[in-house]
């Protein structure tokens, strides 16, 4: 098994180590410090990494931490951060002329490699991090080394999960656009038509590497009876992955500064769906979830 891996850990540990922009080094480190001694990593990943570009953007940052009671000072914040992970925040830093902004998510490093992992029915994070992702900073080598394996667990995970939807010859642009396209429907999500391409194209090398060098262990054909059940298992997840989606957008109301805000501009982004907020519901925005995401569906935004 491990020396199966081994093309996909050296994919993945070279293109985390690959140096991003100055000022996202800068607000990642604004990030860690805000958190303590109780990070062990940062991570980056998302379209500031895929453009190589934060100029307007909100950075996507992820910080691993060894124990949730090093990094969070109210024992409510640990806890919802174990039973619901991630716990989502908002930073900005000034950096040379300019103000970089992030939103950044804590989880635990041994949460995350089962997160990442088959042992997870939902995809929220496997089929995130099988996706680029940089390493900006590690406590030692032996931490990242595991996260380097925990990134191609899982994209092992995401192509086993995808893998018997598909007939038996598969394009690995197939495979990873309809992985794409699956998760999008666990979510409160509406992505524009060809953006799981796009999404492909910015590293096709890179998927293709991958995908070759993790279908070569299949041994036999795929049966009907596998297909069912994955199948199953996908129809099953886009209902509970949608009540997660939910709950995980409440629960950044509480842990952003502006958490009503942060609302609304992720169900713009990701559902295309413009919300004006009255005073109240801007004071009080998890007992106005229920009329906000009425909302939302009535005008379409996911399904």
């Amino acid at each position: 098994m491990a020396g199966a891996l081994d093309p996909v850990l050296r994919l993945v540990g070279e293109e985390s180590a690959v140096l991003p922009p100055p000022a996202v080094v800068a607000v990642a480190e604004a990030a860690r410090q805000r958190h303590g001694t109780g990070i062990v990593a940062v991570l980056f990943y998302g379209s500031c990494l895929r453009e190589q570009d934060d100029q307007g953007k909100l950075v996507d940052l992820y910080l691993l931490a060894d124990r949730y009671r090093n990094v969070h000072r109210s024992r409510w914040m640990q806890l919802l951060n174990r039973i619901l992970p991630p716990n989502v925040y908002y930073i900005e830093t000034a950096f040379e002329d300019r103000v970089i902004r992030a939103k950044y998510a804590i989880v635990k490093l041994s949460q995350f490699e089962k997160l990442v992992s088959r042992r997870t029915f939902e995809p929220y994070f496997w089929a995130r991090f099988a996706q680029p992702t940089g390493v900006l900073w590690a406590r030692s080598e032996a931490v990242r080394r595991r996260i380097v394996a925990a990134l191609a667990e899982a994209a092992r995970t995401t192509i086993g999960e995808i893998r018997p939807l598909l007939a038996d010859r598969v394009d690995p642009e197939q495979l990873w656009v309809r992985a794409f396209q699956e998760t999008y429907a666990t979510e409160l999500r509406a992505e524009r038509p060809g953006r799981a391409a796009a999404l492909f194209r910015s590293f096709a090398q890179r998927y293709r590497e991958i995908t070759d060098a993790l279908l070569r262990q299949e041994s036999a054909p795929i049966s009907e009876g596998a297909r069912r059940r994955v199948s199953w298992r996908w129809r099953r997840r886009r209902v509970t992955g949608k009540l997660l989606s939910a709950l995980r957008l409440l629960k950044a109301a509480l842990t952003f500064d502006d958490g009503a805000s942060y609302l609304v501009w992720k169900i713009q982004r990701h559902a295309g769906v413009r919300l004006e907020l009255s005073p109240w519901q801007q004071r009080h925005p998890i007992l106005a979830s229920g009329v906000l995401f009425w909302r939302v569906y009535r005008a379409g935004g996911f399904r």
